[in-house]
């Protein structure tokens, strides 16, 4: 029985992805292949490394995003992403790729030239990782492969359907649901608000594609950028995965029935 699990992205919400993983992990659900865009890439990449989801959990409360965030005026982006780049080559080695993770991942990103999603599976994984959470005019793309890349959620923000013919069964996580009781009151809600809306419409596109869908209603409570809230955040990923184990394990049995 093989069981891919799909990403989404959600910037500080994606930490829930750790908490779903020990869960599953808890279980005795083995992931086969994951898929995953921006946090949800990051969440994969880590634990296919081999890190466990709470030694993911303790290097987020460690780093702090403003180190790793530095100007980059005169660009496409105000911001570059040297250090992170730095960071994952300390935690993932400098010759790090797809091959040498204990679980297969695919990443999804943005070709921002072309206007269309991308996906990698092979060879040099650091900088596909980095192109993934390189939120668009935030951010300054990520040239690789004569390609210009960008934050993957912009165009699909769970890439479920990548996950196609690799696995039995395809469970997606998502990490944004929209609270519809929000109060917009100042310029940077409305950004945020706006671009959850806008990223939102490309994942119902896909959640049919989901054999199950896990989304914790509890994370439409927490800002994009609720970094400090890392531990609540990781705890509604987990409890809400465990709430879950009736379903996981039903449709893991009605699966094995059809093979």
């Amino acid at each position: 029985m093989r069981i891919g699990l799909a990403l989404s992205g959600g910037a500080a919400r994606g930490i829930a992805h750790l908490g779903v993983l020990k869960a599953l992990d808890e279980l005795d659900v083995k992931i086969s292949i994951l898929s995953g865009v921006s946090s949800g890439a990051i969440a994969a990449t880590f634990y296919a490394a081999g890190y466990t989801p709470d030694e993911i959990l303790k290097l987020i409360k460690e780093l702090s995003v403003f180190k790793i965030m530095r100007p980059a005026f005169g660009t496409i982006g105000l911001m570059h992403l040297l250090e992170v780049e730095k960071l994952y080559e300390k935690y993932l080695g400098t010759d790090a790729s797809f091959e040498k993770l204990n679980i297969p991942v695919i990443i999804g990103a943005t070709e921002m030239n072309q206007g269309i999603e991308v996906y990698y599976s092979s060879g040099n994984i650091i900088k596909p990782l980095l192109a993934s959470s390189a939120v668009p005019i935030l951010y300054r793309p990520i040239d690789f492969e004569g390609r210009m890349l960008n934050d993957g959620g912009l165009l699909n923000n769970m890439p479920v359907d990548c996950l196609e013919g690799n696995c039995d069964i395809k469970i997606g996580v998502h990490t944004n649901p929209i609270n519809h009781q929000a109060k917009i009151t100042t310029i940077r809600s409305m950004i945020e608000r706006t671009v959850q809306l806008a990223i939102n419409n490309n994942v119902k596109l896909r959640m049919h594609l989901c054999d199950l869908l896990l989304e914790p209603q509890e994370l439409k409570y927490y800002r994009l950028m609720s970094f400090r809230k890392a531990d609540q955040i990781f705890d509604i990923g987990y409890q809400y995965t465990l709430s879950m184990e009736k379903h996981i394990k039903l449709l893991v049995e009605e699966k094995e029935k059809t093979l």
